[in-house]
């Protein structure tokens, strides 16, 4: 039988393809950002060279859009539940559990880590803003960003929303932007409010308006840590790895540069990739172990273990009721189900239970194939 590619986690018989490496199966999109193929950090600096050589016409850069257009990262919801557990909702900041402030969720402690210095006012932002905005956009301002962002042949014949797939290469980018700061699921349709900030662009031309991105990510943030219990939403789990390795640095064992070549501060995105899940070097696995784990450990005060009693229960409930065993090697943690002739896979150093399910149900599903299965047909 061939080995599943769920897990994403290398194989004792490696499959054609290398499963640390594709996208794991087991996602919460209630609590995850948008992501696509795009490289965040590519296009960042693609839209900075472009402001510097002045060949960019539509004013990306000046609009700080960029800025705050973070990488997509790998999803691990427990991260996030283990932060919203340790809220302070009054001083807005994330705690240990001996109440030292691990980061804030703040104006400034978002501006710092991009790191992001206005010397001109910004116009304020916020989901009541911009539907207030919205029910005023006039047509002729609707058509006026459609014949700039839109194919020639697919122009609007009607009230918005509209495919993203009819949007110009530069209006995706800027929608996939827009879509990352206000929190949005995905872009596949393009709505009223965010034509509004689409409408600030104009070719050639200065800035209609620019907008405080950080205010609106800190009170979204805010909120939805707040709510979290309730509606299970949270879009800026992003911003949540990023604050966490940008105030605890000394607390992760991968390597981390915050100098660049003149020995300036580098934006903490490209401090390192460990959580990319875009063009990033390290494994799922690596991400676990490295990134997981010792924010973990600084969330709960203490280690998590390798293998939890919960796992341990489940695969031995008792002496004479055990399904299968765990072994603990230096790098890597295997389970093995009884009866199961399949070779594990390697699972991270420190399993979470969203892997040990998978892998669980993948090897006690396939002995019961292998066993069972001929017994009932013939019978």
């Amino acid at each position: 039988m061939e080995a599943t590619i769920a897990l994403n986690v290398a194989s004792m018989n490696a499959p054609l393809k290398d499963l640390n490496y594709l996208p794991l199966a087991d996602r919460d999109f209630q609590i995850k950002d948008l992501s696509g193929d795009r490289n965040h950090l590519q296009t960042f600096c693609q839209i900075r060279d472009s402001h510097l050589s002045n060949s960019e016409i539509f004013g990306l850069w000046e609009s700080n859009l960029p800025m705050y257009f973070l990488p997509s990262v790998h999803v691990f919801p427990d991260i996030i539940h283990q932060c919203c557990a340790n809220y302070d909702p009054v001083h807005k900041a994330v705690l240990s559990p001996s109440q030292t402030v691990l980061f804030s969720i703040t104006i400034e402690s978002i501006n710092e880590m991009i790191p992001f210095h206005s010397t001109e006012p910004l116009a304020h932002l916020s989901m009541g803003f911009l539907l207030e905005k919205a029910s005023q956009l006039p047509n002729s301002e609707i058509t006026r960003i459609a014949q700039m962002f839109m194919i020639p042949m697919h122009q609007p014949k009607g009230p918005p929303p509209y495919l993203c797939a009819f949007f110009t290469k530069t209006g995706k980018l800027i929608l996939d932007m827009i879509s990352l700061i206000l929190g949005f699921r995905s872009s596949e349709y393009v709505d009223d409010i965010t034509l509004v900030l689409l409408s600030i662009f104009t070719p050639g031309q200065p800035l209609a308006v620019k907008y405080d991105y950080a205010t609106f990510i800190a009170n979204k943030i805010h909120d939805q840590f707040l709510n979290l219990d309730r509606e299970r939403v949270f879009k800026y789990t992003s911003y949540i790895y990023h604050l966490l390795l940008y105030y605890q640095p000394n607390n992760f064992p991968f390597p981390i540069r915050e100098l660049d070549s003149k020995g300036n501060r580098r934006s903490v995105i490209f401090w390192s990739s460990i959580f990319h899940d875009c063009d990033s070097p390290y494994t799922y696995s690596e991400f676990i172990d490295l990134f997981v784990h010792p924010a973990s450990t600084l969330l709960i005060g203490a280690p998590p273990p390798r293998i939890t009693g919960d796992m341990k229960k489940i695969l031995q409930l008792s002496k004479p009721y055990r399904k299968g065993g765990w072994y603990l090697y230096q790098n890597y943690t295997w389970i093995r189900i009884y009866g199961c002739e399949l070779c594990p896979f390697k699972l991270p150093r420190y399993v979470p239970m969203r892997l040990f399910a998978l892998e669980y149900f993948r090897q006690l599903i396939y002995g019961d194939l292998n066993h069972f299965c001929n017994v009932k047909k013939k019978a």
